[in-house]
């Protein structure tokens, strides 16, 4: 029993416990922010609770992180519109519509980035219309109102971050390495039936789509825990290496097994044969880890079995050739033999890379520290504009109904907009978002109304302030603890303390709250309507430019400059999948055609890249220069992939997979003088990815609007 009862209170803890603990903390920080702000007559304790519910986070490193570059968006913000003000003291039009413009500019800075550098620009939007539309009405007193709001934002971050460091902090430093750890053991799991050809295509989708979003969650928690733990700011460098490391070896077995699926016909047989001990030999060292979760020390000994793998695996490879060339091959199959042989070796090579990487997380300092590259986010410029102009056009209407009707709350109506504006930029379905918030502010509205007129007037003293407000507190902090409430929390919480939190000088005006609260929830109605009319990004013109988007990543694989472009092409087409998938939800036929078109781009631009770094790595011979005909030949066939991936039809398809054949075939011709020991030479390996490029395009799984003609050397490719 007791044992029973310790078990019960463990999971208790780690999986309720922790949301509890979450509006423990919040109800703490938010009193003590507020019983400081009442100490030091503070003019707007409003906005020390606004900031205290706006960067609350369950884990301590989001917390510091979200309030550093809280404080970079304010000190913007507010050093824009005390310029602003200083211009523009007795124009308010030409104040209005600058105002305006630097809504559009910061949301879509936020629709940009979408990180916490993108939080910056959030803030920066806000906080100027914060402080910028009431300081029409007094411009005199603009420069006191802005260092009165740097202090009380200041006292909200102090406070927060008080709390949840010092009181059982919950760190994102665990949640990184959990995240890391089942990660890999989902790529093992994956690895292993995809190599034994176990492996369903439902899964298959799955699987790829969450490990890019994974990807682009891992790189901003790196990020979170920088701020909350030296000894991972010591090891940020192999946690960005680690994570792109990850997005190769996925986007190799990708690659690996597509190939393998498209043998599966009779005429790839003897292919499948001749790889089979290979194939055997790398499962029997993932196996292991398809159920439990790797740590540091196994994943050195992992790294250990990794280095004999290699070696055996180039010996069984070697007899897989000799076993294929017995039965007399045709020339595509043995291309196909020698491009799967070139993959699996990769994919043996990336996996001892990630594993060495992994293994050196148990030192503080390490070589493989020294990483130049990142992850490199990549958003389509066209939303980000669109979210800024709706923003723009909101802020801008409903500031001009506010001159023009000399509304009394009318500083409350446009500024509420401008901050629906700023906090829905980032998400997939701001008219969802936008109307989370109103329904939140509503209820926000509801229990203020009554806390005020009702309970307010009967209490004396701080504790029984604090007895009343806490109901309310903790339900906004349980909504924001579940993920697909937040925006009921943050509605709640935000509007709730900004009209019906008292002052230090109290007045209960029913006329005056009554008006504020219309002002808000009219100004949140308005842009709920504005984000599902002006061009919403969960409709297909944004799908369109997205897998656009992922297209140009080919092109950028063919021209672009090699450094650091094996990271850069690894983030942007996760990232943008990312986008596209949750800009997407629900419609499963649109999803599954952004995965088809990443899968693609992936296998193409990836084996691009790769031949790009073969060709940069060849010594110095007469074959291999520049003005080699195989040479010029690839240069032909990227032009006609750029032009492919540009416009995808039938045509381009045509013409970009004569250019391959017309590159293998010049490879070959070079080769066999070249080099007479084929099986060692670097124009085997260029050969190889030669291949794969024709075999992706013919896939008839391809994306492509129309299948090509059978091609001279494509008879395996076809057959599957």
């Amino acid at each position: 029993m007791p044992l029973t009862f310790s078990r019960a209170l463990a999971d208790w803890a780690g999986s309720q416990g922790v949301t509890w603990l979450f509006v423990g903390k919040a109800l703490l920080s938010a009193f003590l922010a507020l019983w400081l702000a009442y100490r030091l007559q503070l003019p707007q304790p409003s906005t020390v609770l606004v900031t205290v519910f706006i960067v609350m986070q369950p884990q301590s490193g989001q917390v510091l992180a979200k309030s550093f570059y809280r404080i970079v968006g304010t000190l913007l913000g507010l050093s824009v519109m005390v310029a602003l003000i200083a211009l523009f003291n007795q124009q308010r039009l030409p104040f209005l519509l600058s105002v305006a413009l630097w809504i559009g500019l910061c949301t879509a800075g936020a629709a940009r980035y979408r990180d916490f550098r993108g939080y910056a620009c959030l803030l920066a939007g806000y906080t100027a219309v914060m402080i910028g539309l009431p300081a029409t009405q007094h411009p005199e007193g603009a420069f006191m109102q802005a260092l009165w709001r740097v202090l009380e934002i200041s006292l909200g971050i102090l406070s927060t971050g008080l709390v949840n460091g010092l009181l059982l902090p919950q760190t994102a430093r665990a949640d990184l390495h959990r995240t890391l750890h089942a990660r890999f053991r989902d790529f093992a799991g994956l690895a292993c039936s995809g190599l034994a050809g176990e492996l369903e295509p439902a899964r298959f989708e799955a699987l790829n789509a969450r490990f890019a979003a994974t990807a682009v969650s891992l790189e901003n928690l790196r990020s979170a825990t920088t701020f909350e733990d030296p000894q991972m700011r010591l090891r940020s460098g192999r946690l960005a290496r680690l994570n792109t490391e990850f997005m190769v070896l996925s986007t190799r077995f990708h690659a690996l097994h597509q190939l393998l699926r498209r043998l599966a016909g009779e005429a790839g047989a003897p292919v499948r044969e001749a790889l089979a001990a290979s194939l055997a030999e790398l499962v029997s060292v993932l196996a292991p880890l398809r159920e439990r979760l790797c740590d540091e020390a196994e994943a050195a000994h992992f790294a250990q079995r990794l280095a004999a793998c290699k070696d055996e695996l180039m010996g069984l490879l070697r007899d897989g050739r000799a076993r294929l060339a017995i039965q007399q091959p045709s020339e595509a199959q043995a291309l196909d033999y020698e491009t799967a042989a070139e993959l699996l070796y990769r994919l043996a090579d990336d996996l001892h890379s990630y594993a060495q990487t992994h293994a050196s997380l148990r030192d503080d300092h390490h070589a493989r520290e020294q990483w130049p590259d990142s992850f490199r986010p990549r958003a389509n410029a066209a939303g980000a504009a669109v979210a800024g102009l709706r923003s723009s056009l909101l802020i801008l209407a409903l500031s001009l109904f506010w001159l023009a009707t000399a509304w009394p709350s009318g500083g409350t109506f446009a500024m509420t907009v401008g901050m629906i504006s700023a906090l829905t930029s980032s998400a997939a379905s701001p008219r969802r978002m936008a109307l989370q918030l109103s329904l939140g502010a509503l209820g926000g509205a509801l229990l203020g109304s009554f806390l005020t007129l009702v309970v307010l007037p009967w209490l004396d003293g701080f504790a029984l302030l604090c007895c009343a407000l806490a109901p309310v507190f903790a339900l906004g902090a349980l909504l924001l603890s579940r993920s697909q409430w937040s925006g009921y929390g943050v509605g709640l919480l935000v509007w709730f303390c900004m009209i019906a939190l008292p002052a230090n000088l109290t007045s209960y005006d029913p006329g005056r709250l009554f008006n504020e609260y219309l002002a808000s929830l009219l100004s949140m109605a308005l842009a709920t309507v504005g984000a599902a009319v002006i061009l919403p990004p969960n409709r297909p013109w944004l799908w369109r430019r997205l897998e656009q988007d992922l297209r140009l990543c080919v092109v950028r694989a063919v021209g672009g400059r090699l450094k650091g472009l094996v990271s850069d092409f690894e983030s942007g087409t996760r990232d943008l999948l990312n986008q596209a998938y949750a800009s997407s939800a629900g419609r499963a036929d649109v999803q599954r055609q952004l995965l088809r078109w990443m899968f693609l781009v992936q296998e193409v631009g990836h084996a691009v890249i790769e031949l790009r770094l073969e060709q940069a790595r060849l010594p110095a011979l007469p074959c291999y220069a520049e003005a080699m005909a195989w040479r010029q030949a690839i240069r032909a066939m990227g032009r006609t992939l750029v032009r492919l991936f540009i416009q995808p039809d039938d045509g381009n398809r045509q013409r970009a997979l004569h250019a391959v054949e017309q590159a293998i075939a010049a490879v070959r011709a070079t080769a066999e003088p070249c080099a007479p020991q084929f099986d060692s030479s670097p124009l085997r390996r260029v050969l190889s990815y030669l291949h794969f490029i024709r075999t992706s395009l013919l896939d008839p799984q391809a994306p492509l609007r129309a299948s090509a003609a059978p091609s001279r050397l494509s008879g395996v490719a076809l057959a599957a």
